[in-house]
């Protein structure tokens, strides 16, 4: 396994975070043929087999994380998507998730902020075409995403706001790796500005039952469909409802069980709003949450403390790694999920991408 050099130095001052043992995980979860379940003897599915590639990337797996990618594009249906969960290699659900399917997107850019493999970006360009074709042709008239194609082939009409999130930061990243290569994309924008506009001014599109799980607080933060005041409003609004102060953040609002994945990720949205100390803070509250081996619980409950599951999931480890990362910055990829990286990087709310190009170098 070839590793690379990781600005290490601040955040092992910091805190006593195992990088190798983190990425180690991932890696020794890995199959032979790049799959990445969620855990030894576990399902895969498209999302987390994703963010598990990008936490090999920011431990220095890179072969590991190029072989994950190519088990997908290996795998990629005629229409563009994924099937929502594999063992082995053979489907198990048959679902097709708009936003599993494209959030490959967003793991191919962070591979390139992190390579520069232009290469590697160009043999994959028709597999992330295709999966954002897939998200985009099941955009509402409204402008939400709809969540799937049900195992029968029906569309489920059904709209998600994490879901679509997720979704409008995969459309982002596939317009950039898009100016990357050269090609135009104007219908992923003009979608990406309908989505972007449901988000903002019309709630009621999406399933509102899902507002108990705190991914639906934060994940228009994360992805930068809300930024600025906005962003700040929305983490102010919605604290006390999942944050355990000390613990971490509530899967679900009423309920006692508190996920690492889910504290990671609104460490990662606080550091894409630029409040790297709230960040930081956040993400030292689950420093304590490890096995013995250094690799990261799935979750607990409070205020019992019991650790349910039991799993080390590859996608939980992968989650402490990103957070790192954006906090830390280990890797080029540090500022993927940043706002003013996109602004910077030429991203402008309601019209897409200038012409600027990054240069990872």
């Amino acid at each position: 396994m070839t590793q690379m050099q990781l600005n290490l130095s601040r955040c092992k001052h910091a805190f006593s975070i195992d990088i190798d043992t983190v990425a180690g995980l991932i890696a020794k979860t890995q199959k032979e043929s790049g799959e990445i379940p969620w855990c030894e003897g576990e399902k895969t599915d498209p999302w987390d087999h994703t963010e598990a590639a990008m936490g090999l990337s920011i431990g220095g797996y890179l072969r590991e994380a190029k072989q994950a990618f190519e088990w997908m594009a290996r795998i990629q249906l005629e229409d563009g998507s994924w099937y929502s969960s594999y063992r082995e290699g053979v489907p198990e659900d048959t679902t097709r998730d708009t936003n599993m399917s494209s959030y490959i997107a967003v793991g191919l850019f962070h591979y390139f902020l992190i390579t520069g493999d232009m290469t590697f970006l160009e043999n994959m360009w028709e597999t992330i075409k295709s999966a954002i074709n897939f998200a985009h042709s099941l955009q509402a008239p409204g402008g939400e995403i709809y969540w799937a194609i049900s195992p029968a082939g029906k569309v489920d009409t059904m709209a998600l706001l994490t879901g679509s999130s997720s979704v409008y930061m995969s459309i982002k990243c596939a317009l950039a790796i898009a100016k990357q290569l050269g090609y135009n994309m104007p219908a992923w924008q003009e979608g990406l500005k309908k989505l972007e506009h449901a988000i903002h001014h019309r709630p009621s599109r999406f399933n509102m039952t899902k507002s108990r799980y705190s991914m639906d607080w934060f994940y228009p933060i994360l992805s930068g469909a809300l930024t600025g005041e906005k962003a700040q409003n929305r983490i102010e609004r919605f604290w006390d409802k999942f944050v355990i102060k000390g613990q971490g953040v509530r899967c679900v609002s009423d309920r006692p069980w508190v996920t690492v994945a889910e504290t990671c990720e609104l460490s990662l949205a606080l550091s894409a709003m630029g409040n790297k100390n709230l960040s930081e803070a956040v993400f030292s509250w689950i420093q304590s949450k490890t096995n013995e081996d250094g690799s990261y619980w799935c979750g607990f409950t409070c205020p019992d403390m019991t650790i349910w599951p039991k799993d080390k999931s590859t996608w939980t480890n992968a989650a402490v790694l990103i957070a790192a990362d954006a906090i830390y910055d280990l890797t080029p990829a540090s500022r993927l999920f940043s706002h003013l990286f996109w602004e910077a990087y030429g991203f402008s709310s309601w019209c897409g991408f200038s012409d600027k190009r990054y240069n990872p170098n």
